[in-house]
């Protein structure tokens, strides 16, 4: 089992009139290869639970083990130590720092691993190779178009070769044909074994995946195949 979590709530003003329970109870448990999409409207708790899952917050209660290391109570360093070896990331608004390069975007997660500038140089360029954006190695964000900067981030993401890639509405900002180019390279990189989690409000996005998770309210309503869970 590569995720398990146990009975997880996020809870903000707990036992205040303002309570809110942005994720009430949540159990769910993702295999190493996977390709899951979480999905719900704004406000459902999906992002709270990419956070938890990803390692970039903690619940309030319940348990969490991240293949085979109980996470639940780390601190923010050993959490941000976990991030890096075992999650790569891909956000909606790319996250590139716009005075790097291209390449030095994508190396930056090698650098924080302490890898060797001679690893890191082969790391990179077969990043940038995979996503087709080599020839583009030199450009700064500013210079791409939004589908060149996704697939940036998405180099970055892989750049460590880590067993899990969260997504987060990474076709979001893009249009149609783009869109579906960053979900391709994503069911590419899910057949060499990188288990996805991506999270959307999309259904037809959402029904890409080979199992899906919907949320609502802070807990989950249905988890199963595209026709198990109605789209």
């Amino acid at each position: 089992m590569l995720i398990e979590i146990k009975d997880i709530y996020k809870i903000y003003n707990e036992g205040k009139e303002s309570e809110v329970r942005a994720l009430d109870g949540v159990s769910l448990q993702i295999d190493q290869g996977e390709f899951v999409a979480i999905i719900g409207a704004s406000g459902s708790g999906k992002s709270t639970l990419m956070n938890i899952l990803g390692c970039l917050d903690i619940a309030t209660y319940g348990t969490y083990i991240l293949n085979g290391t109980d996470v639940t109570d780390r601190s923010d360093r050993q959490l941000a130590h976990i991030r890096n070896r075992e999650i790569g990331f891909i956000f909606q608004g790319y996250n590139l720092i716009p005075a790097l390069t291209a390449y030095e975007n994508v190396e930056l997660p090698l650098i924080y691993q302490g890898v060797s500038i001679f690893q890191r140089e082969e790391m990179v360029l077969h990043a940038l190779e995979r996503v087709g954006m080599a020839d583009r190695w030199k450009h700064k964000p500013s210079e791409m178009s939004g589908g060149q900067q996704q697939r940036v981030a998405i180099a970055r993401a892989i750049a460590t070769r880590p067993p899990i890639i969260m997504a987060d509405e990474p076709t979001g900002a893009l249009d149609s044909k783009t869109g579906r180019h960053v979900l391709e390279i994503l069911h590419a990189l899910n057949q060499e074994g990188t288990t996805i989690i991506l999270i959307t409000h999309d259904n037809g996005i959402a029904a890409t995946a080979r199992r899906i998770v919907r949320i609502s309210d802070g807990r989950i309503v249905a988890d199963g195949t595209r026709e198990e869970v109605g789209l």
